[in-house]
């Protein structure tokens, strides 16, 4: 391979457009910038990934055992990663990262909160737990089993609204004032975390922020000399734009070395009860000493799953924001990966992908589900890179770290205020993706302010109140109470729910409203031009089979017939080949070579 040549094509191609993508969704980069930019996006994934079993493990009474933590955070990793490969191959097609999630995390803790599943006070005392013993085995491993059971029966509800295209029927009464709100909240409601890392020590988070934007906005059009070797000129300088490729990894490295540094000359504080303690990169180092080289996450390794109502109704709440979130994440990713939007075909797989995401998460026991991981759709508008074949690479590299202990207890090091700064970029690329939505919208009308500014603050107000009066709900049924408690503390769901409610009852024509233009652009003839289909259809020469039983055309999660012919829709394909400096390959071959 002549990388030299690559990367040449790579670096003039796009000078000239600062909006246009480098790689858009079918592109295909060469393969050592696959391996960089997957490791990008597996960074930015892994504040949320790595939060969740460190959160959970006070209910599951494991506070005091950092080497089984350590083991948890390997199997969110495995786990992830195949979700992410099975998403990108088998579900909604587009450069979308799976992981753990909030939105279930909250119903777990509730869950562990009941008086049955509350921890031993033995449990709490460091020098009382003996981390080998049976009896602590057995505290945690029985908790940890009624969660697997909960998230099992969960995702067999989310799989068959999926699977059975409840969620694609439903997308017909969504327009842009429903989705707009619904993505923007997103990023909007996930300010207190953000704030709450970056806070650790504000300095390293405005530095990592500072870094980041300088890269991604300042520094994106100027080129790097990178040595490179070719047969023919033999060693030389290339070239390359590097800043508007990798801005969000080297802002993580460049602010994790300088922690890194400050942590070896005692910069930073050395009492956890000073500020900026938790900027250190060695808090964890036992983690790593004690962590085996090799591990393998299996089903069932913690038992038998075991089922509880209380439990399985309170994750169906999460279950409910989860997928409402995922379809405001599938149209944001469409729309900064250079896609055509996502036809109800490729939705209803997506969400019924996910459902089987978290029905593997719950048998392999991570203690959460899976959802689409939306840090990584703000990664996808700050590099310019939509290529699915990077996020197949996230995947990869998940397994294997899921795989090998050691090298996921060295990414427990990444300080806190690190990953808060990154978030603060993060989510506010997402928020204004979403708001990006109402350009199709009459925003002169009084109608449509008071929908959007109406949702949009009543998604902030009530989970903010809802949080600071815990017993204002209590109908008596502790499930009921969960499920509202989890509803109506998503800002996600808030929001969404009112928009779409305001949205289809208060009088408007299609016009006003962004109808009209919205289903131009999001759905009328989309889903079975060749453009569409090459994004969206499934691979391995799967649609083509399909297509040849007309009868499984009417299968909600199967894609449509096949209208026309490569020669006479060659023009639709302009769009997508005026992206690919590489040359293109077609989408089996891709997966193909993913695969093996």
């Amino acid at each position: 391979t002549n990388i030299s040549a690559a990367a040449a094509i790579i670096s003039i191609d796009y000078l000239g457009d600062a909006n246009k993508l480098a790689y858009c969704v079918t592109d295909v980069p060469p393969w050592y910038l696959c391996i960089f930019l997957g490791i990008q996006h597996c960074l930015t994934a892994f504040g949320g990934i790595i939060a969740i079993p460190i959160i959970l493990s006070q209910g599951l009474c494991l506070q005091h055992d950092a080497l089984t933590q350590s083991h948890l955070i390997s199997t969110i990793f495995f786990v992830s990663g195949i979700c992410t490969l099975l998403q990108v191959v088998f579900g909604v097609r587009l450069p979308i990262l799976q992981g753990g999630t909030f939105t279930l995390l909250a119903p777990s803790m509730a869950m562990l909160s009941m008086p049955e599943w509350t921890c031993p006070a033995w449990t709490h005392n460091a020098s009382l737990v003996n981390t080998t013993s049976p009896e602590f085995t057995e505290v945690w491993q029985t908790r940890m089993r009624a969660l697997q059971g909960s998230f099992i029966m969960g995702s067999l509800f989310q799989m068959f609204v999926g699977f059975s295209g409840l969620i694609g029927h439903f997308m017909r009464f969504i327009g842009p004032l429903t989705i707009a709100p619904t993505i923007s909240l997103i990023g909007l409601s996930l300010f207190d975390s953000a704030g709450t890392s970056a806070g650790y020590h504000w300095g390293v988070a405005v530095m990592t922020t500072a870094l980041i934007t300088l890269f991604s906005q300042y520094l994106r059009h100027i080129p790097v000399p990178i040595p490179a070797y070719s047969i023919h000129k033999k060693l030389q300088f290339t070239r390359v734009y590097i800043f508007q490729i990798l801005p969000v990894l080297l802002g993580i490295v460049f602010s994790w070395l300088i922690c890194y540094i400050l942590t070896a000359y005692d910069v930073l504080p050395t009492d956890p009860e000073n500020y900026g303690y938790l900027a250190r990169t060695d808090l964890k180092k036992d983690v790593i000493s004690k962590a085996p080289w090799i591990t393998f996450p299996y089903p069932c390794q913690w038992g038998m799953p075991t089922v509880s109502l209380a439990g399985a109704v309170g994750i169906l709440a999460g279950v409910i924001s989860s997928m409402i979130e995922s379809v405001g994440d599938y149209h944001a990713c469409a729309r900064l990966s250079g896609a055509p939007p996502p036809p109800k075909h490729a939705i209803n797989r997506g969400i019924g992908m996910e459902g089987l995401g978290c029905l593997l998460a719950g048998a392999w026991g991570t203690g959460n589900g899976t959802t689409s991981y939306s840090e990584n759709v703000g990664a996808l508008g700050i590099t310019k890179v939509g290529s699915r074949m990077v996020i197949l690479f996230s995947g990869v590299l998940m397994v294997v770290m899921g795989m090998m202990g050691k090298v996921a207890a060295i990414f427990t090091t990444i300080p806190e205020p690190v990953m808060g700064g990154m978030f603060l970029v993060m989510f506010g690329v997402i928020s204004a993706a979403g708001v990006s939505n109402l350009q199709y919208v009459n925003m002169n009308s009084s109608r449509n302010i008071f929908v959007f500014g109406f949702s949009m603050f009543s998604a902030l107000v009530i989970p903010n109140w809802i949080l600071k009066h815990p017993e204002a709900i209590s109908t008596g049924l502790v499930e009921l109470d969960q499920v509202l408690q989890v509803l109506l503390t998503t800002s996600m769901f808030v929001g969404g729910f009112i928009g779409f409610i305001l949205d289809n009852t208060i009088p408007g024509s299609k016009h006003e409203r962004g109808i009209l233009a919205w289903n131009e652009a999001h759905e009328g003839d989309f889903s079975n031009t060749l453009e569409s289909r090459e994004v969206y259809n499934l691979p391995f020469g799967i649609s083509t089979y399909f297509s040849s039983f007309p009868w499984l055309r009417h299968i909600p999660f199967c894609p449509p017939g096949v209208t026309a012919s490569l020669e006479e829709t060659e023009a639709d394909t302009d769009s997508l080949e005026n992206k690919q400096p590489l040359g293109h390959l077609e989408s089996s071959q891709v997966i193909i070579g993913a695969t093996l």
